[in-house]
């Protein structure tokens, strides 16, 4: 899945996962995004981290039973306390004419570094890691944006 970032969670969508219709409840989905988040940002900043923001998302297909939910993401963004994430998620489908691949739903994340009490507190990324990440140079906006 070239540019959706790096494989993060495979899972197999179960039975206990379903919704009243029968497919995949939307607030599992989100919970498996935010743990594939979560561990993009981990990659950069390996301490406590919260949500603070899912910046969008929009649900484009379904995900049934049997599905392997996969989870790609990548860090779009880091401020003096906050990383952005995105993450892809698309479905990989077994049928009788073969498999198929799915995509479901694409979602901006932000998280921010917390101490143990639970206040907001800087990353130490270092300048190599940021060059590393190709990451834009301007982050003004980011950080005006969530007052983060």
């Amino acid at each position: 899945m070239y540019g959706m970032g790096e494989p993060r969670i495979k899972i197999v969508a179960m039975p206990k996962d379903t919704n009243p219709s029968g497919n995949i409840f939307g607030g599992w989905i989100m919970s498996q995004i935010d743990i594939a988040g979560s561990l993009a940002a981990r990659e950069v900043h390996p301490e406590r981290v919260v949500t603070v923001a899912v910046n969008s998302m929009t649900f484009k297909e379904p995900v049934y039973v049997g599905d392997v939910l996969c989870c790609y993401a990548k860090i779009t963004q880091i401020g003096t306390s906050s990383i952005q994430t995105k993450v892809e998620v698309v479905a990989e489908r077994m049928s009788e004419t073969g498999h198929t691949c799915v995509h479901v739903t694409s979602a901006v994340i932000t998280y921010v570094s917390v101490d143990k009490n639970g206040k907001k507190k800087p990353l130490h990324v270092s300048k190599a890691q940021r060059e590393a990440l190709k990451l834009p140079a301007d982050t003004k906006r980011f950080h005006e944006g969530y007052g983060i």
